[in-house]
């Protein structure tokens, strides 16, 4: 074996021989997992849709409509049947009988009285329960509307503060004249009937403008206008 070697020592000494490479061993492949299962693909997903709201019952009627439409107050003192003007205040108009048509008015109170002049509801934070929606809506304005229309006795108008076209959902009913909300207030409606239950609102005990008890407005129903039978009802 020694002597083989030195011949071929002497061998490639002499002429060129082939380089000689190491056979390399294949690299073994990585173990395969067992048992795996294929992770899922998740399914795209389309966005969450906000719920669109309802439409009021009165939201696009015209103003034919809104004025065959008469609404009945059904408070503790009695009834009370009020006529639409909505000629002078459309959206004053629609506006209350959206409110009194899905129940907002229902279970609130004459919160505010001031005897000889007027008694004033529609405070949806008076209600025996006050929902997020009904929240919501109460904050809801509507624009000015002040029009011809006199502010005197049986005369309903929207309550408003100082600002500009912030009445929400406060009306009053004057029990007397005032001439000095003529054209600065929107008087949309008028008593038809039941003037002694408003009446007998102004006169119960206040402190203040506060009344001592409340008379509450169980419902308020909206429907169409009864003949006139009244010689007094226009």
């Amino acid at each position: 074996m020694k002597l083989f070697a030195r011949s071929l020592l002497l061998i490639c000494a002499v002429l060129p021989c082939p380089a000689v490479t190491m056979a390399q061993r294949p690299a073994p492949a990585p173990p395969k997992k067992t048992g795996a299962q294929p992770v899922p693909t998740p399914e795209p997903t389309a966005p969450a849709l906000t719920p669109a709201k309802a439409a009021e019952p009165f939201e696009g009627a015209d103003v034919d409509r809104m004025a065959a439409q008469c609404v009945t107050l059904e408070t503790e003192a009695g009834p009370v049947v009020l006529e639409m003007l909505p000629h002078a205040a459309p959206e004053t108009v629609r506006n209350f009988l959206n409110l009194a048509a899905t129940g907002a008015f229902e279970t609130t109170t004459f919160s505010r009285v001031v005897p000889s002049f007027v008694v004033q509801g529609g405070n949806l934070r008076t209600r025996e329960q006050l929902t997020p929606e009904l929240a919501e809506r109460s904050r809801r304005t509507v624009p000015d509307e002040p029009n011809e229309i006199k502010h005197v006795r049986g005369v309903v108008s929207m309550a408003r503060s100082d600002e500009p076209n912030s009445a929400t959902t406060n009306f009053f009913i004057l029990v007397g004249e005032a001439a000095h909300l003529d054209g600065k207030f929107a008087a949309f409606a008028r008593v038809r009937s039941g003037m002694e239950a408003v009446d007998a609102i102004n006169s119960a005990p206040v402190e203040g403008e506060k009344p001592v008890k409340p008379v509450r407005l169980n419902r308020a129903v909206v429907a169409a206008c009864a003949p006139a039978t009244n010689p007094e009802e226009k």
